[in-house]
């Protein structure tokens, strides 16, 4: 036997590298992975009143991104486009809020009273109705209810939601500063912070900024239309069969449209609601014919028309995101979970893909085309 034929010393069966131990070592880096991503969730809920603002302001800033670059190739300097279009988004959402200011107001007498008198048949249901609870009882609610009212807990909830309001105006202000350098200067914020890298992760890097840039404003986009039909044919509805409030309802099915799946759905049961104290048990079952039947046109053909391409999530999906970014977030994080799960799912998929299969890079906002070398 040569002396390179002969066999070397087996390593010594030692706790690490056996079956049981490898198991050990695996467990405990996915539990090291899991308590550092709840380390870092725990510190993004704590800093919401910063992390929400950037988040909305990076999903408006892709949705509005076009109308800066069109105004750009326009022959526009890049900071006027930036003010038109901001100052433009603001403008139509102040009209929105104003259309639904006046028209609560005109209404309100009217839904006030209908509301009184649904609350008294109501109760004469509750009384004369085979539920048969005691005319004492109703009382005893009432009495519960007006004493929450006027004790200390309700008026310490009042100055919590002073704080909330607070809080929300400051966000607004973060909001509309960070989307406008988002707008003015997203491409070049983008680019410093892939600064340490070259080559291969430099390609990738700049891969998932146009990835995430284009799911993201495909998203909205995509999404505004769909809840625009909807907003459109509910009010529509809503004000042939004269239900109070018509206005301020299409409004309320145009921003429950960009929750998924249970969003459209709620605004339906209060547009619902609504008709049924003012206007009665039929109309009521009218609106709802009317909200499924707007719902069953969206979602088997309006919204795989328009969101084709920006939204491909399972509904199980939709729903786990959902719940989770409502338990960290509340509304506002059930709104933004399902675009940040669609853009994670975007830029896993083109995390190594070829250049050939990545999203087609939109046009600079300078307009400019550059010359090929």
């Amino acid at each position: 036997m040569r002396p390179h034929d002969v066999p070397g010393p087996t390593p010594a069966r030692t706790l690490l590298n056996d079956r049981l131990g490898w198991l050990g070592l695996r467990s405990g880096q996915i539990l090291l992975v899991i308590t550092l991503a709840a380390a870092v969730i725990f510190g993004l809920v704590q800093l919401k009143l910063v992390v929400i603002p950037v988040l909305i302001a990076v999903i408006l800033a892709s949705a509005l991104y076009p109308v800066v670059a069109w105004l750009n190739r326009r022959g526009m300097p890049a900071i006027l486009a930036t003010w038109t279009t901001l100052l433009g988004s603001i403008a139509a959402f102040g009209g929105i809020i104003t259309l639904i200011v006046f028209a609560v107001r005109d209404q309100w007498d009217e839904l006030f009273a209908s509301a009184s008198e649904g609350i008294d048949a109501l109760q004469v249901f509750l009384l004369q109705g085979p539920i048969h609870i005691d005319e004492q009882q109703i009382e005893d609610l009432r009495a519960t209810a007006v004493d929450f009212v006027t004790s200390s807990q309700f008026g310490t909830g009042a100055l919590a939601g002073a704080s909330v309001v607070a809080e929300l105006l400051t966000g607004i202000v973060l909001l509309l500063v960070i989307l406008f350098f988002f707008l003015k200067d997203g491409d070049r914020i983008w680019n410093f912070f892939l600064t340490p890298f070259e080559g291969k992760r430099l390609e990738r890097g700049r891969r998932i900024g146009v990835t995430a840039r284009g799911v993201l404003g495909g998203y909205v986009r995509g999404t505004a239309i769909v809840a625009l039909v909807d907003a459109s044919a509910i009010g529509i509805g809503l004000a042939i069969l004269q239900v109070p409030l018509a206005l301020p309802l299409a409004v309320i099915v145009f921003i429950g449209a960009f929750i998924p799946l249970i969003g459209a759905t709620a605004a339906g049961v209060l547009a619902a609601l609504v008709a049924l104290v003012a206007n009665g048990p039929l109309i009521a079952l009218i609106v709802i014919i009317i909200v499924i039947g707007v719902n069953q046109l969206e979602g088997n053909l309006l919204q795989p028309v328009v969101m084709a391409q920006n939204l491909k999530l399972h509904p199980l999906v939709i729903l786990f995101a959902l719940a989770a970014g409502t338990i960290l977030a509340g509304i506002v994080g059930a709104v933004l979970s399902v675009p940040i799960a669609a853009v994670t799912w975007a830029i896993m998929k083109t995390w190594n893909a070829p250049v050939s299969r990545a999203v087609p890079a939109e046009p600079a906002p300078s307009g400019r085309r550059r010359r090929r070398r």
